[in-house]
């Protein structure tokens, strides 16, 4: 029978009742011809409040332990849910992200994802029972207990339907799918039925609570089609896969990431110093993007390092800033109430008109730009943390909501070998 992996974020089973219905949506599905892999997320907001709790012994837990607790979250729900099934006359078993065969790197609370073997997950289905996988969590080739940062459940579910070779990974939310911004920011927001791989890792990376960039990574390796559907409302979806129609080279969507600070050195051999934090930045395993360099060449002795640390992922923050300001003192300068706002489209940098246009749209909100960033998916703003939500409203309904949607001369659907059709 085809395998499909299912993926049920926390909201969807938040309390016994939705776990239930989850329950019966999974029993239904399977008596209709398929293989189930079920990943599930930890109800609710347990992550957030078992955070909490380590919070109030230490403003910066250690990684390791961090992780021993986190996973705990995900091994209730997969319990759960697998009772409930059996509940229901069809037989399940739950497995730990090391269970079911997920190898990471040895890094703690934003692991990637080395290698999947699924031999227990395979034998578990030869048998006719629903597999349960706790998500956001693998094992270390140390064998230590690791996760995979916020929204790793995504990654686990995309990884195991590669390795299964299954016909379609689908993560259920409670959204309908991928939408030009959040819905409950921007009331205009349109959702958008189709996504290339590229433009939806791009928006993840950007802040898109939505879906996980490294699963989307994952998806794109494989060649596996991802369905992005609510949980308890059936109707629409958002399919991501390769071949999906782009539109030409105008933005689709308007994302913002919070809670971001930026670093800069300052000063005579801030460039020297510059490995020395990046050191630092490796042993407490804090995130960095956008590193820069620059030394004048009429004062080569004079140079100017910078860099930004995306909050989210980031447990040991406070253990680096403190560190960090001892090492450097005066020469480092921190900005910790940031934001970035980024357009998203495919070939949005081939020419000027997006880029002039945002800008246009940032000086007329009279909104400070701290920083500006390119790729030829997207431009990000760096604004204050205050200003991000009347800047994406403001940004999305110029450039989205006042145009139509354009498509590509000559773009196509292209069904994926393998992932490509809707298997409901």
């Amino acid at each position: 029978m085809p395998v499909v992996v299912q993926k049920y974020g926390g909201s969807s089973v938040a309390d016994l009742p939705r776990i239930r219905r989850i329950a019966e949506e999974v029993v239904a599905r399977k008596r209709t011809g398929y293989e189930l892999v079920v990943v599930v997320s930890a109800m609710g907001k347990t992550t957030d409040q078992l955070l909490a709790l380590a919070r109030e012994l230490s403003v910066s837990p250690p990684r390791r332990e961090l992780d021993m607790l986190l996973t705990t979250g995900e091994r209730v729900t997969m319990a759960l849910l697998s009772i409930a099934i059996h509940e229901l006359g069809e037989e399940a078993i739950s497995f730990t992200g090391s269970q079911a065969g997920i190898t990471t790197n040895d890094r703690h609370s934003d692991a990637r994802i080395l290698e999947v073997r699924p031999f227990r997950v395979q034998d578990e289905l030869a048998r006719g029972r629903v597999v349960i996988v706790g998500g956001f969590q693998g094992v270390s080739y140390k064998r230590e207990v690791t996760t995979l940062g916020r929204g790793g459940s995504d990654t686990t579910a995309v990884a195991l339907a590669a390795a299964l070779d299954a016909e379609a990974c689908e993560i259920y939310s409670d959204v309908d799918g991928v939408y030009s911004a959040d819905p409950r920011v921007v009331p205009g927001a349109r959702h958008l039925p189709e996504l290339g791989y590229a433009e939806m890792q791009e928006m993840a990376q950007a802040g898109a609570k939505v879906m996980n960039a490294q699963a989307v990574e994952f998806a794109k390796q494989a060649g596996i089609a991802i369905y992005a559907r609510a949980s308890f409302q059936p109707g629409r979806e958002t399919v991501i896969r390769k071949g999906a129609p782009a539109e030409e080279y105008t933005p689709r969507a308007v994302v913002s990431s919070r809670n971001i600070v930026r670093v800069r050195l300052i000063g005579q051999a801030s460039g020297a110093r510059l490995t020395d934090v990046l050191s630092l930045a490796e042993k407490h395993q804090i995130p960095l993007r956008e590193v820069s360099f620059a030394s004048p060449p009429a004062t080569p002795a004079w140079s100017r390092a910078a860099f930004l640390i995306p909050l989210e992922n980031a447990a040991n923050y406070p253990r680096f800033r403190e560190e960090l300001k001892l090492l450097l003192g005066d020469a480092v300068e921190l900005d910790e109430h940031l934001g970035a706002v980024s357009v998203i489209g495919e070939g949005i940098t081939r020419d000027g008109k997006a880029l002039l246009a945002g800008l246009a749209r940032v000086e007329g909100l009279g909104v400070p730009l701290e920083g500006l960033t390119t790729t030829a998916f997207r431009i990000s703003f760096l604004v204050p943390l205050g200003d991000v939500e009347r800047l994406v409203v403001d940004l999305h309904a110029a450039l989205i909501e006042a145009h139509e949607p354009v498509l590509a001369a000559g773009a196509v659907r292209v069904q994926e070998e393998g992932g490509g059709g809707n298997p409901t």
